[in-house]
């Protein structure tokens, strides 16, 4: 081997820089088991611990030193399903950017092409363009996007902007980079809140031009709180607020109205004595009253007063909403009220009023209803633009509140504001994002120097939030979370532990086979994978890469095809030796590229090309298992190829005593001659019948469990206190959600996987939090003494409750469907051009794609045949697509083996037909193929047994796949390559061989 030196050199120069990368990780992880010995179970003591020593040295290399928080920064990144936290993916509302910039334009043609772009979206079509295509379809010319009631307007004006004489494509190129940088401006104003917000390591990071923000939060706990700071516009305004006696004679006659359309109640209720109900006292008809047939009263709980209209439960506000935007209703407004603006108030608690004695009387959960006196264009008297500084604070009554500085333009209209509502004994709500936060009344006159606090039921918590965001300024537009992932630490610590476990199993028994198939050689390979193991976590330290679950059986899968190139290069060099060549000749000729080598590098080329395209086109965790897996193929190669030679050429040297073989396997599937031609018949027969039951199956019969990634909907993992009835369960769910919700046993029988799509499409954190109450007051029997907060959100230590949760929106489902159709689609286009370069021959890849067709279909009939009785999940998702990637990976690295050796066969001087020069090698391969297909099951059965629940599905996909394309490798890729090659062809290359002496 030339430049041996070199070699060795780089190697300790890799492993030294992998060591000491690796070193700040350890460093890191022994301060975070101090800090959670210091804490017990307080999450809260123990960041604090960690905060108070981040500035001090815990590393100290001799030439340098690091502080903790140094060392934090460079350590290896866990993922979320490792390190427990929340991920979500963030939608920017292109939409609303649009409206915007059309200045909420009323022409009906813009109007009805965002309708039309919301509505026919589509998988991996960007809302922007399908507004483009719907605008031109619905003008049909006649109007253009730079019309001045569209976005040749005022504020699109000037260099840069929008001209009334520009052609569509122009102004369309204008919008684009206009849309960009309001993504741009989203994204600017989220990092600031997640910098503020004091959680380790986040990042947040734009997805192409999607307008969508990917945001990942490690060690992150508490589900709603982050939730609402992501998704919050951070619009402020200050609006003028009528009084209850104002707005009373408006509700009077709605309610009235509503009772001729709602159906009446039969069961009697009380209605809350307020001033509103002194209103109804001079209503004609009390016996109705009485009865409680008066859908909008009859929802109030608690008594209003001032700018109150009254108290209400959170579950009714959707009714009355929806009341208050009839027609029929709102044209009962005096005139002067035309366009009052109806609001809802953050949620706060009240004495239940319906009790007997108000002194024992529980606490209820309500909100306030606001009547907003607004105007033709739904603009506030002053907006939130103008505050210049916030800052989390407590009130006179020492209760947390949030202090506001404005600016002098602001300060002028609010002394102007708050003069007015001084002399009327009127009332300013101060709103964010349309919920009323407080609505103060002014008691000492006009208030000078822009100066206000914003009050209410807060905690510190939520005021440091709201100052945060108020800081960080609004977004452009509003930012839906149509994919999220919450993961608790203490289902992250099982996840590390399964995977550890492993990872530690299949690196033994891939190096106990080693060493008992090859003997010393197998030693060689065993020091090289230790090494390899070495240099890709350095080099995933290094660059900064997240280590996830299913990058972790990406490693564990490294160790089954990282001794692949040993397999190759020893069975090479056994041949060598039985055809009488010295040790040092076998193994020189086993190294060159007319040995080993040609067949490792078609056969990895394949392996890459499938890993690109799942790093590609895959999300999350599966871009993590790509790039572990992408690696991992580039460190194995140089260790298999470099470092064990460096072994091997010592062995020379020295004793010269290599056999690749022990006395038990030294005739191990030597002389091997099974005619696999021979018997095409029976294996295409085999094989089209289970062709035709998986396609029956899955397109008639069964189907296939598509998981929420395919379809969307949330799924929550819940561990309950004891074993649970999954059927009682999903009823009981179901009837609560009032849709169907599926429960199935996730792994132990006291813990379900619960699924459901309600109000998918509906978009919003209100949303997010009215499923979390929903599936809290449905199982709230099964955990008496576990409140909402403990139940949804995370904590160190948590044992029961939800330990992880799922969000994946209708429009993020069609982009994942789509892109995976394209990855397999794409995987295999891309490895058919690939072997035809290669092997200059299209029968070659013709034959190849035929196995791994039928690979592919035949993983979907076994999922589609079984999932509804295996004990263990089956659905599709992006997992499933990454095992069907890798299957397809490693069904053609099999395959361009035996085809290396056909070709070879053929170039060289071996008699026969060319059926039986197919036979012969084959035969002559069988050693690697068995030998790498039996280290690939070996590994991924430990990763099946002791890998985890949440990746026995995505492992049980390739355990089959491994199978099923070690067979279709004998006995479909090499069938079909004889079957396609011509006549003439065959006859030619027979002649040739057979007039060779």
């Amino acid at each position: 081997m030339q430049n041996k030196g070199l070699i060795k050199f780089f190697a300790i120069l890799f492993a030294l820089v992998s060591i000491y990368q690796l070193s700040f990780t350890f460093v890191a992880n022994g301060v975070k088991n101090d800090a959670k010995a210091v804490a017990g179970d307080n999450p809260d003591k123990e960041l604090k611990y960690l905060d108070s020593i981040g500035k001090e040295k815990v590393l100290n290399l001799g030439f340098t030193d690091f502080t903790y928080n140094e060392v934090k920064n460079k350590q290896l990144n866990k993922g979320l399903d490792l390190e427990g936290g929340i991920n979500v993916i963030l939608q920017i509302s292109i939409k609303d950017v649009l409206k915007g910039l059309a200045n909420n334009s009323k022409n009906p043609v813009f109007n009805k092409s965002l309708a039309d772009a919301s509505a026919n979206l589509e998988g991996n079509k960007t809302y922007l363009n399908k507004f483009f295509e719907a605008f031109e379809a619905n003008s049909k010319g006649t109007v253009k996007l730079a019309s001045p009631d569209i976005f040749a307007n005022r504020s699109l004006q000037g260099e840069g902007g929008v001209d009334f004489q520009m052609s569509d494509a122009q102004v369309q190129k204008v919008i684009k980079r206009k849309v960009d940088e309001s993504v741009e401006s989203a994204f600017k104003v989220l990092r600031e809140r997640i910098d503020k917000f004091g959680v380790t390591q986040p990042n947040i990071q734009k997805l192409g031009e999607t307008g969508r923000i990917l945001v990942e939060l490690p060690g992150a706990k508490d589900v709603d709180r982050i939730k609402k700071l992501l998704g919050g516009k951070a619009q402020l305004e200050f609006w003028e607020t009528y009084k209850i006696e104002e707005i009373g004679n408006f509700l009077v006659a709605a309610n009235e109205a509503l009772k001729k359309t709602e159906v009446a109640k039969v069961e009697t209720k009380t209605v809350a004595k307020d001033s509103l109900n002194a209103l109804l006292t001079d209503a004609k008809d009390s016996t109705e009253a009485k009865k409680g047939n008066n859908p909008l009263f009859d929802k109030i709980i608690g008594q209003g007063g001032g700018p109150v209209l009254g108290y209400f439960a959170p579950k009714d506000t959707a009714a009355i909403n929806a009341y208050f935007k009839r027609p029929e209703i709102r044209v009962l407004l005096a005139a002067d009220q035309h366009y009052a603006k109806f609001v809802w108030s953050k949620p706060t608690t009240i004495k239940d009023q319906k009790a007997k004695d108000l002194a024992s009387a529980k606490d209820i959960e309500v909100v306030e209803l606001y009547a907003l006196k607004g105007n033709r264009d739904n603009n506030p008297a002053m907006s939130g633009g103008v505050v210049t500084d916030a800052k989390d604070t407590f009130d006179q009554m020492g209760k947390p509140a949030v202090s506001m500085q404005m600016n002098s333009q602001g300060a002028k209209v609010w002394e102007e504001l708050t003069g007015r509502a001084f002399a009327q004994k009127s009332y300013i709500a101060i709103v964010l994002d349309d919920i009323v936060y407080s609505a103060p009344g002014v008691t000492s006159g006009p208030i000078a120097g822009g100066r206000s606090e914003i009050t209410g039921s807060f905690d510190v918590a939520e005021t440091k939030d709201l100052a945060n965001v108020l800081n960080a300024g609004k977004l452009p537009a509003s930012a839906d979370i149509i994919q999220s992932t919450v993961v608790g630490p203490s289902l992250g610590q099982a996840a590390i532990d399964a995977g550890t476990i492993s990872s530690v199993l299949g690196f033994l028994l891939v190096c106990v086979w080693m060493v008992f198939y090859y003997g010393k050689a197998g030693w060689y390979a065993n020091l090289a994978l230790l090494l390899n193991l070495l240099f890709l976590f350095g080099i995933m330290a290094s660059f900064g890469f997240v280590l996830t679950l299913p990058g972790i059986a990406g490693i564990v899968l490294t160790l089954g095809t990282a001794v692949d190139a040993n397999i190759i290069i020893y069975e090479r060099a056994k041949e060598e030796l039985r055809e009488g060549k010295s040790l040092s000749e076998a193994v020189q000729a086993s190294y060159g590229w007319h040995g080993a080598m040609r067949s490792i590098i078609d056969a990895n080329v394949t392996h890459v090309l499938t890993g690109a395209i799942l790093f590609i086109f895959g999300t999350g965790p599966i871009k993590g298992f790509a790039l572990t897996l992408l690696i991992g193929i580039v460190t194995s190669l140089f260790t298999s190829i470099f470092i064990a030679r460096i072994f091997i050429d010592r062995n020379i040297l020295g004793k010269a005593d290599l056999t690749f073989s022990t006395n038990i396997t030294k005739n191990w599937f030597t002389n091997f001659h099974f005619d696999f031609i021979k018997v095409k018949k029976f294996t295409y027969i085999f094989s089209s019948i289970v062709t035709v039951v998986s396609l029956v199956s899955i397109f008639f019969i069964n189907g296939l469990d598509e998981g929420v990634d395919f379809v969307g909907g949330r799924t929550f993992q819940v561990k309950f206190e004891k074993a649970i009835d999954a059927t009682a369960v999903s009823d009981e769910l179901s009837a609560a959600f009032g849709t169907p919700v599926e429960a199935k046993i996730l792994g132990d029988d006291d813990q379900l996987k619960i699924t459901t799509k309600y109000k998918i499409k509906e978009d919003g954190v209100a949303i997010d939090e009215e499923v979390n109450q929903k599936l809290y007051a449905a199982l709230q029997k099964y955990f008496p003494n576990t409140s909402y907060d403990k139940f949804i959100n995370s904590y160190n230590g948590k044992t029961v409750g939800v330990l992880q949760a799922s969000k994946v929106g209708a429009s993020i489902s069609e982009d994942i469907k789509t892109n995976s159709y394209w990855a397999v689609l794409g995987a295999m286009a891309v490895i058919f051009l690939y072997l035809m370069v290669s092997f200059r021959k299209w029968q070659y890849s013709l034959g190849a794609i035929a196995a791994v067709a039928h690979d592919v279909v035949f993983v979907l009939g076994i999922y589609s045949l079984c999932y509804k009785f295996m004990p263990f999940h089956m659905e599709m998702d992006q997992h499933f697509i990454a095992a069907i990637l890798t299957v397809i990976g490693y069904s053609m690295n099999d395959t361009v083996i035996v085809f290396d050796r056909v070709r070879e066969f053929i170039i060289g001087n071996r008699k026969g037909s060319f059926e039986d020069i197919v036979n012969a090698s084959i035969n002559t391969t069988l050693s690697r193929t068995l030998n790498t297909s039996l280290m690939m099951i070996i590994v991924l059965l430990t990763m099946f047994i002791f890998g985890g629940e949440s990746i026995r599905g995505f492992i049980f996909a390739m355990l089959i796949g491994i199978i099923v394309g070690t067979y279709s490798s004998l006995f479909i890729a090499t069938p079909v390559l004889v079957d396609t090659i011509s006549n003439d062809e065959k006859h030619t290359i027979e002649d040739k061989h057979n007039k060779v002496s």
